[in-house]
């Protein structure tokens, strides 16, 4: 009977696993292939990224009201002082990362776009190093060495790169690990109370609105004001249907936050971390399946240089963690560089997770 019973449970966890990866992958590869497809008709990605953000908001903003009454416990609200000062370069460096990735779907494939922001691992290592973060070791250098190598090869002679969406992407790269690095920093800090990720998308998005308005406002407010598909409109259902796109976007965005969320906190960091590397070898095949990208051997070498040092990365972060005895402050990142919301990091069976103490770890990608 007990081992009737342990072998239910196991095949419940097994089923309950794979369910929440379904559902991460299917907003996760769903919004990058939305990206796409909307810049075809629709070339205004920094416009679609504020919308995105309005949408995230109330949504946050809903799901915080919903808690609320759910548990009759107040959610946390920041002072000004604090909002400012220790929100404000997080949500900026997030909205650059969120509105130049999306903005380098004009000019990039799928496939160029989901190798090179792959790289973020290897600035979020940099600038980890940089604050201290992370001591330097050998591993780490590998690391670098296999990612920066990987993203060589890839774009080495590709036939469908293009150098000012490549620059996009990879400044996005950069930006992110500012971004992933202050945002482990503002975590660690436990007095804020945003460990939980529905408060800090809650708090961050006004100032990522207002951070990403003035380039918007530089690089697409005047095309967009003489647009017949927004204020120029002369077909309300053309209107709807453009708004109707772009807020089926902002859903997407944040249910990949919220799947996330949900596979972390029934499973693990490390199965999230896997997960990334398969959803980008899932996304790579339906590009070139689906797309028409053209991705040549040495292209699928570098991919593989490039996952290979983000699996050490990952091993590295699973032994140290195995290692560690107690629990301690999380130090570096763990995930791969797609993911883009902060999630919970609990086990199965533990029975403090509801504690709001517990932290979360950083994981992007829109």
């Amino acid at each position: 009977m007990g081992r009737w019973t342990f072998g239910l449970t196991f095949i419940w966890k097994v089923m309950l696993t794979l369910g929440l990866v379904l559902l991460y992958y299917c907003f996760s590869i769903g919004i990058t292939f939305y990206n796409k497809w909307l810049m075809k008709s629709f070339h205004f990605p920094l416009f679609m990224t504020l919308l995105h953000l309005i949408v995230i908001f109330l949504f946050s903003a809903l799901s915080r009201a919903m808690a609320q009454c759910c548990h009759q416990r107040p959610r946390v609200v920041l002072s000004w002082a604090d909002y400012l000062q220790r929100v404000a370069p997080t949500a900026l460096a997030t909205a650059l990362d969120v509105g130049l990735s999306n903005w380098s779907f004009l000019y990039i494939t799928v496939s160029l776009y989901t190798m090179t922001k792959s790289s973020a691992v290897l600035f979020i290592l940099i600038f980890s190093l940089i604050f201290k973060l992370e001591e330097l070791r050998a591993a780490l250098v590998l690391v670098v060495l296999l990612i920066a190598g990987g993203l060589f090869m890839f774009t080495y002679k590709s036939t469908q790169f293009n150098g000012e969406g490549f620059a996009l992407v990879l400044g996005a790269s950069f930006i992110g690990g500012i971004r992933w690095t202050l945002t482990q920093i503002l975590l660690q800090k436990a007095e804020l109370g945003l460990q939980n990720p529905i408060d800090t998308m809650y708090h961050l998005q006004p100032l990522m609105f207002l951070g990403l308005f003035p380039l918007f406002a530089i690089f697409e407010g005047l095309h967009l004001s003489t647009s017949e598909k927004i204020f120029r409109f002369q077909d309300p259902g053309l209107l709807l249907g453009v708004l109707g796109s772009l807020f089926f976007g902002g859903i997407l965005a944040f249910g990949l936050g919220f799947s996330e969320f949900l596979l972390v906190s029934r499973t693990s960091s490390l199965t999230l971390s896997i997960a990334g590397i398969f959803k980008e070898v899932c996304t790579l095949l339906l590009a070139a399946h689906l797309l028409g990208d053209q991705i040549s051997l040495l292209n699928w070498l570098g991919f593989a240089l490039c996952l290979s040092g983000i699996s050490l990365h990952i091993t590295l972060k699973a032994l140290n963690s195995k290692g560690e005895s107690g629990p301690k402050p999380h130090k570096g990142p763990v995930s791969s560089s797609d993911l883009e919301l902060l999630l919970r990091n609990r086990e199965p069976g533990d029975e403090e997770e509801e504690d709001e103490g517990e932290k979360y770890f950083v994981a992007q990608g829109q």
